[in-house]
């Protein structure tokens, strides 16, 4: 018998059949000019912020989409607080007579998250570890220890594990996120953590931590009497090592022990003491939302929800002469993929079922803060909201064989996805590098955290007439060289296909999606899946 849901298939690849001129140009178009110099690298709260908004909304505007927004506007307000550290904070470990001072930016980087100008603090620190606490995998670093006032000193990542269902085997759980470790510090009344850097640990060298944390931090703003760090930072590991032999230890050897189960917390009998003067400003911050309404009277008021976040790293501190962090790969690629998928889907003559929202979210390079506030204030309720495709970080080197989709299969979207490969002749391969745990490192997260299934959609690494290994080399270069750097620049000879295929991709399996009878939820068993079922209630 012919199933229903094959008929739906059927239904939306004829839908897709009928737009045939998605295009790599106009997408090129789009990240060349969100990428400019001009756009001063898209910092939050920034003049940056106000023309890259401005010209998505443009965009949506001019395709026909409806605004989504606040008060019939495409923008979606984010009330946010900019904490930027003063290059003149101090931070010293101290033991008996003997103290050891760490310079900014060289040795140390940080924000306070209390959202107020001064902060001095001198506090006994606990090595917690990995600083995990996970009742369904029988693990507890703290093991009822009180480290109220205390300051955490932790690995990121999280226990190494071959098995699926400890930690998610190779793949990196949200446990191992810096967000979680100052998440459970703050739950647990910590005054500040201290995450020790390794390039293995965090999955990028201390650079990446420098540019990234050696700036303005957009936060939302605190809602009162919700517990913060005063300082939420990190040390090299050349600094951690220091701090460690003050207490006649070293990294390998607490990386080591951090990794058994009856890891106990480990008094340092050291005294960590900080001024983090810290200057404070009130932003603005905005999505950008549009909409395109379903055709079903019934499903209309549900809808699919496509990501990206337009924020990059704005001014930062010059490499070789360059100061503006453009974003080029990170994430105008996602950007013009966005409004390509926009403009396609508005140009349906037959609209899907289910109305489509398209989400240019704020504050990603923060910590997934635009996409965080959207969660928590959707235009659409969660309950009602069917899947979340996210588009984050492409490289333009061309069309691949195959493509990323990690964590769909975690969903009962998973046999859409599978059928629009086969469709498109696309392998689905495995998340090249699931240790690094970017499931949990992108703007579909907040959506999943809340409940959505959602995921992201990635461009393979078999790329065509490259030789084999091609993929991975590249991914290795922009990780090493251009990643939250100024060098990540567009270029004349970028090609586009790749992105025009993902946007056809991800199109179908939106598609498909919007015209199903019933709402997608997650597998049993799922992280999500409580939040999810809350959500539908």
């Amino acid at each position: 018998m012919f199933k229903k849901s094959n008929l739906i298939l059927l239904a939306a690849v004829a839908t897709f059949a009928q737009i045939s001129d998605f295009s790599g140009e106009r997408v090129r178009a789009h990240v060349k000019f969100l990428s400019s110099d001009l756009l001063e690298g898209r910092g939050v709260g920034t003049r940056g912020e106000k023309l890259a908004t401005e010209y998505i909304a443009t965009q949506f505007a001019l395709i026909g989409a409806k605004p989504a927004g606040d008060q019939g506007t495409y923008f979606q307000r984010v009330p946010m607080v900019g904490a930027t550290t003063d290059p003149s904070a101090t931070l010293s470990a101290v033991a008996g007579n003997k103290t050891v001072s760490f310079r900014w930016l060289d040795d140390f980087v940080g924000v306070s998250e209390l959202q107020q100008p001064n902060d001095q603090f001198d506090a006994e620190a606990v090595f917690v570890g990995h600083g995990i606490v996970a009742p369904e995998f029988q693990w507890d670093d703290f093991k009822g220890v009180d480290v109220k006032g205390k300051v955490l000193v932790l690995f990121t990542n999280e226990p190494p594990s071959e098995d699926p269902k400890f930690f998610g085997g190779r793949a990196l759980t949200y446990y191992g996120r810096w967000t979680y470790k100052y998440e459970e510090a703050a739950r647990l009344g910590a005054k500040a953590v201290l995450i020790i850097h390794t390039t293995p640990t965090a999955g990028y060298g201390y650079d990446v931590v420098r540019s990234s944390w050696g700036k303005e931090d957009p936060q939302l703003k605190l809602p009162p009497g919700e517990p913060a760090l005063a300082l939420a930072g990190w040390l090299t590991q050349d600094a951690g090592e220091k701090m460690f032999a003050m207490a006649g230890k070293n990294v390998d050897d607490l990386l080591k022990v951090a990794n058994s189960r009856d890891f106990r917390p480990i008094p340092l009998g050291v005294r960590i003491r900080a001024n983090i003067p810290t200057t404070i400003r009130q932003i603005d911050s905005r999505n950008v939302v549009a909409m395109v309404p379903g055709s079903d009277p019934n499903l209309k008021s549900q809808a699919v929800i496509f990501t990206a976040h337009w924020d990059h790293l704005g001014i930062g501190p010059p490499v070789n002469g360059d100061a503006i962090y453009n974003g080029a790969v990170d994430n105008a690629t996602g950007c013009g993929i966005l409004i390509e998928m926009a403009r396609a889907w508005q140009g349906l003559e037959h609209k899907p079922r289910r109305s489509a929202i398209f989400a240019a979210v704020t504050a990603e390079e923060a910590g997934l803060r635009g996409s965080e506030y959207y969660a928590e204030h959707p235009v659409v309720p969660l309950g009602k909201t069917a899947l979340d495709l996210n588009f984050d970080g492409f490289y333009p080197f061309g069309r691949t064989k195959d493509v990323s989709v990690g964590g769909a299969d975690r969903t009962t979207v998973w046999p859409v996805v599978e059928e629009a490969a086969h469709r498109m002749e696309l392998t689905i391969k495995p998340e090249a590098h699931p240790e690094q745990g970017h499931y949990y490192r992108s703007d579909h997260f907040s959506l999943a955290h809340a409940g959505v299934p959602a995921f992201s959609i990635s461009l393979g690494t078999d790329y065509y007439g490259k030789p084999p290994g091609y993929g991975e080399k590249v991914f290795e270069e922009y990780n090493d060289k251009h990643y939250h750097q100024p060098s990540d620049e567009y270029h004349d000879d970028w090609d586009f296909a790749g992105m025009e295929e993902v946007a056809r991709f991800g199109f179908l399996i939106g598609t498909t999606v919007a015209n199903q009878d019933k709402l997608p939820t997650w597998k049993p068993g799922d992280e999500f899946l409580p939040a999810r079922e809350k959500s539908l209630r």
